[in-house]
């Protein structure tokens, strides 16, 4: 096998006409990677991208070959796939008013180019769930932003209506399945890439921990942060610490490392109904 990349939380490994995607336990807050992994992240990554990726297999055709026939020292926390040509932009879709979008609708009453109604407050629901694009930025950079049109101008029409059809049918499928399990999907975003054929398919992970914002349904209420399953709580700590949110990042406290596995763990077992 030979190392093509290493990315902010994984690696991608060539191996004869394959790809080995393999899900480290680095971690990720605002672009910068923390210098403390997070124990089992990219095994618990791994397994529920896969498990999603059964659920949604007659929406979008997805890259995983196989889960098993991986190099050993790998086992459980990589995939072995169909090589792609990726999307050079960020497929997100938001069913609530959380995080950066929540910023950007109170800076201009849009996101992504797509003006919402007034009194919209943190945690809002939308009342459909809307595709909001980003750049995709290098490693310590920051993605931006990106209207419709200006994805219409990166991959041209055709694409720019897949991708915007396909990310909001890949969330409002994954937020019924988690709300039959208590959990709301705040927002999610997905990796699309081109296959020889000219197919759009489904890479990298699908709504996990770190692609996903994961709310309990039972305490969920606007007008304040939710509870979350998911790196928020390493966000909110991240940004509580006065930290500039530019590389390098602080060392994670343990009990802030174990909060975070905790909860990572918890929203596996809801969602698959299966014991970590």
């Amino acid at each position: 096998m030979k190392l093509l990349h290493s990315g902010k939380v994984r690696d991608v490994y060539a191996d004869g006409d394959d790809l080995i995607l393999v899900a480290s336990d680095r971690v990720s807050v605002y672009d910068v990677v923390l210098p403390t992994p997070i124990p089992d992240k990219g095994r618990l990554l791994t397994q529920l991208s896969l498990w999603w990726f059964e659920q949604l297999a007659d929406l979008v055709p997805n890259h995983v070959v196989s889960a098993t026939d991986v190099p050993a020292e790998f086992a459980g926390r990589a995939i072995r796939c169909r090589r792609l040509e990726m999307v050079p932009v960020e497929c997100i879709a938001r069913g609530y008013l959380t995080g950066l979008g929540l910023k950007e609708y109170e800076r201009s009453g849009s996101v992504s180019g797509l003006q919402l109604g007034p009194g919209l407050v943190e945690a809002s629901k939308l009342p459909e769930p809307i595709f909001t694009p980003t750049t995709k930025a290098p490693v310590g950079e920051h993605d931006e932003f990106m209207t419709y049109a200006e994805v219409v101008d990166t991959v041209g029409a055709e694409t720019a209506e897949q991708l915007r059809d396909i990310t909001v049918r890949v969330y409002r499928r994954g937020a019924e399945l988690a709300a039959e399990r208590g959990i709301i999907v705040a927002d999610t975003k997905i990796e699309l890439g081109w296959a020889p054929d000219g197919t759009l398919v489904l890479g990298d992970e699908v709504l996990t921990s770190d692609s996903s914002r994961f709310w309990p349904a039972d305490s969920y209420e606007p007008g304040r942060p939710q509870f979350s399953f998911d790196k928020q709580y390493l966000r909110n700590w991240a940004a509580g610490t006065g930290w500039d949110k530019q590389a390098p990042a602080p060392e994670v406290p343990a009990e802030v490392v174990e909060m975070t596995r905790a909860r990572y763990v918890e929203v596996y077992e809801r969602l698959t109904g299966r014991t970590w």
